[in-house]
């Protein structure tokens, strides 16, 4: 794929993911790199939508790392038993927050941070390897057509992934 990407201008969210699936999978397929397929990602994903902040975190030990993100800085290290992207580590669930100030322990890397949304992300054997993690400005800025949108381009990613 050449490094330009058609984002529909008008479109729905649904529309848009929609649009990007195929342009991310063929961003993807053919690199072996997982840090080269995540800046990637998350730069696609900042593009397309303009979100605040978008990036992974990568289990390492018995943590969660900062990887290829998006954005202004953030926090280096999160524990398992931490925050939005420990709780979807610990559920393996995507986990959607509309108003990150009610969810108990969320830890603000940044107070512009308003609604967040934490897709897991699955090795071969089915462990979480790293979450992708999306942070918006606007209060309820994530929906389930986010969820499903992500869902699948975490699915390509995990795809690229080596048995």
């Amino acid at each position: 794929m050449a490094e330009t990407l058609y984002i529909p201008q008008a479109a729905s969210r649904k529309e848009i993911y929609d649009s990007l699936l195929p342009q991310v999978e063929g961003l993807i397929s053919t690199e072996p790199d997982t840090i080269a397929n995540l800046a990637n990602i998350a730069a696609v994903l900042k593009e397309a939508f303009g979100f605040f902040w978008v990036g992974f975190y990568i289990k390492k030990e018995n943590q969660l790392v900062l990887g290829p993100f998006q954005g202004p800085i953030a926090c280096t290290r999160i524990n398992f038993d931490k925050g939005v992207c420990g709780y979807c580590y610990r559920t393996k669930e995507t986990v959607i927050v509309p108003n990150v100030d009610e969810f108990p322990g969320h830890i603000a890397c940044s107070s512009a941070s308003k609604s967040e949304i934490v897709v897991p992300v699955f090795d071969n054997n089915g462990d979480v390897t790293m979450v992708l993690d999306v942070d918006s400005d606007k209060l309820d800025d994530f929906s389930e057509e986010d969820k499903a949108g992500l869902e699948q381009m975490m699915v390509l990613l995990q795809k690229t992934f080596k048995a």
